[in-house]
């Protein structure tokens, strides 16, 4: 199976998408159809996440294998270390390593709910960057690993200079790309990638977008995540928020207009947060390539 890195070298702009492990057989069924759509759009790889402290294990690793074999599609498995020993995460790594998975999305992850207050032990990792570096130092450059990032900041970092100081840290430890978290006002990504490029990390930064179908489970998604919505949005989707047909319409005229000035201003191509929807990032990539 390739390598991100290898599709990097070849290809200065990708377009991916991001499907999430359903809880459900009838929501699997579900993604199955889905996924026949997606594989038949010219895009260069997908990513699958990964529940917190490991809950979807099981099942993003047979979507990912799944993905591959099936279809002969690149995946990114979502890797957390939330709640794990180093032995499990060297284990867990072991099997993907096995099973062919060659691209990882190293990620620090969130507690889960039954288990909120969990602090790491001196057998966990504190923070991705420790991750990444244990995958390097074990596994060579078998695994192209990405690292997220925060154009506004993660929501526990003081202030944007020290968040993208966490970034660097990440990337010197061994990650390969970055993939942001979602963002509506595109001068945020720009101004990330500014500081990102002043602190020598030269990294590519793949900006992830999330189209608007609903609005105001969009919003509420935001304030959990930490992206601010700007009052554009408001202002377009809040007149239309009881109208699905309109929203979806304005979400995806809204999704286009801002891909085509992330692309047009250097951007590496877009990573869509699909939902486990095949519309409207369908329509919209129609538009981009």
């Amino acid at each position: 199976m390739k390598k991100l890195t290898d599709i990097f070298k070849a290809k200065p702009r990708t377009f991916s998408f991001e499907i999430f492990p359903p809880k459900t057989d009838k929501g699997m069924e579900s993604l199955e159809a889905t996924l026949a759509e997606l594989a038949r759009l010219p895009f260069d790889f997908m990513s699958v996440t990964y529940g917190a402290g490991g809950s979807s294990r099981d099942t993003t690793s047979s979507l990912v294998c799944s993905i591959q074999r099936k279809y002969g599609l690149v995946a990114v498995h979502h890797f957390t270390c939330v709640l794990h020993t180093r032995a499990q995460v060297k284990a867990i790594l072991d099997e993907l390593k096995a099973s062919d998975v060659r691209n990882l999305l190293a990620l620090r992850g969130d507690a889960p709910k039954d288990a909120p207050d969990w602090v790491p032990g001196p057998e966990n990792f504190k923070y991705s960057s420790e991750l990444v570096a244990f995958i390097r130092q074990n596994y060579g450059d078998h695994f192209a690993v990405g690292v997220a990032g925060f154009p506004e900041g993660h929501v526990l970092a003081p202030n944007k200079a020290a968040d993208t100081q966490v970034l660097k840290k990440k990337i010197d430890a061994g990650g390969d790309f970055v993939m942001t978290q979602l963002f509506f006002d595109n001068a945020l990504y720009f101004d990330y990638v500014k500081r990102l490029r002043g602190l020598g990390v030269n990294a590519r930064v793949i900006p992830g977008i999330l189209p608007i179908t609903n609005y105001e489970g969009a919003v509420n998604f935001c304030k959990g995540c930490g992206a601010s919505v700007p009052q554009k949005v408001h202002d377009i989707f809040g007149p239309i928020s009881g109208d699905k047909d309109l929203t979806l319409a304005a979400g995806t005229r809204f999704a286009i207009e801002q891909c085509r000035e992330l692309l047009a201003g250097g951007a590496p191509g877009i990573h869509f947060y699909t939902l486990n929807k095949i519309e409207p990032v369908r329509t919209i990539l129609k538009e981009l390539i």
